[in-house]
């Protein structure tokens, strides 16, 4: 997998500029933020305003030509780096968290975008149902082996975007890689609420100093090139065009908390809403019983 970035050295992160008596002036504080799933819709969206910003920016993505695009898009600047990885691959993601603490020793932003439709069942290079690896596991590790950074900065914060708040599908417990009844919607719903359950589990572990916030965005003009049947993708074009939101306004809460992380370990939106965290869908119990799964799947591997 082939990696393109400015000639940096490791580093923290940004340094502010400072005046001529040595001191930084007032403003915004500059951030280092990764982003997976940054080539496209609102995970691009996100990596070009911060990058405005002046972040420092590394973002992943499968697609070279989306790399090469979204630098050209950035002018190049000097805080964008970019890595192609397959993040549905346990092994490439765990090859990127490694480059990332390569280059940084502190990381103020997660933000997980990465997603993918498959209308039929595939399997990873580890034997894993794709969309569980992709939507979910690429996002349980990232939090997990990056935890050390994002406990080196000041104020860290994970958002993941994903369905919070939405009660449709469930995990599986019987077939989670789901080799008897394979449905593409029956796959994404799984992982949608595999997700639910990792932030609850992530900011049950109280081990670090990340806060998590999980938020959903609602259906917004973003990512319809993820969904491979013509016809479908077509359809949800023409509806995107009348009914969804616009990106930049659906990325809106996303910068706001990376700039002023919450203070809560646990934050759920859905669509602007706070998520009651009593929702079945955020059961402990069951956040438990999917960390445990997840672990024995990762010792397999």
């Amino acid at each position: 997998m082939s990696e393109q970035s400015p000639d940096q050295s490791p580093d923290q992160s940004p340094e502010q500029p400072r005046d001529e008596r040595g001191k930084r002036p007032a403003g915004p504080v500059r951030k280092t933020v990764v982003i997976a799933g940054g080539t496209d819709g609102m995970g691009r969206a996100v990596a070009l305003a911060r990058l405005a910003r002046g972040d420092a920016v590394t973002v992943v993505g499968s697609s070279a030509a989306k790399g090469e695009a979204l630098l050209a898009d950035a002018g190049h600047a000097p805080g964008l780096r970019f890595l192609r990885a397959d993040l549905s691959s346990t092994a490439e993601v765990e090859r990127v968290a490694a480059r990332i603490a390569e280059h940084h020793r502190s990381v103020d932003a997660l933000a997980l975008f990465a997603n993918r439709h498959s209308p039929r069942r595939r399997e990873t290079p580890e034997g894993l149902e794709y969309t569980f690896s992709l939507y979910y596991l690429s996002r349980y590790l990232l939090g997990r082996r990056l935890r050390p950074l994002l406990d080196a900065a000041p104020r860290p914060v994970i958002v993941n975007v994903a369905g919070v708040g939405n009660t449709a599908g469930r995990v599986h417990w019987d077939d989670p890689q789901l080799t008897r009844r394979y449905g593409q919607v029956r796959a994404q719903l799984q992982a949608g609420r595999a997700n639910d359950l990792l932030g609850v589990a992530f900011a049950e572990s109280a081990a670090g100093r990340a806060r998590y916030v999980l938020y959903h965005p609602g259906f917004t003009r973003s990512g319809l090139d993820s969904v491979s049947n013509p016809a479908v993708r077509g359809a949800i074009r023409v509806l995107g065009r009348f009914f969804a939101r616009p990106v930049e306004e659906a990325v809106r809460p996303v910068l706001a908390w990376i700039d002023e992380p919450p203070t809560a370990a646990l934050t759920a939106n859905d669509r602007g809403r706070p998520v009651p965290p009593d929702l079945p869908t955020l059961d402990p119990a069951a956040a438990r019983r999917l960390a445990v799964y997840t672990e024995g799947l990762l010792d397999r591997g």
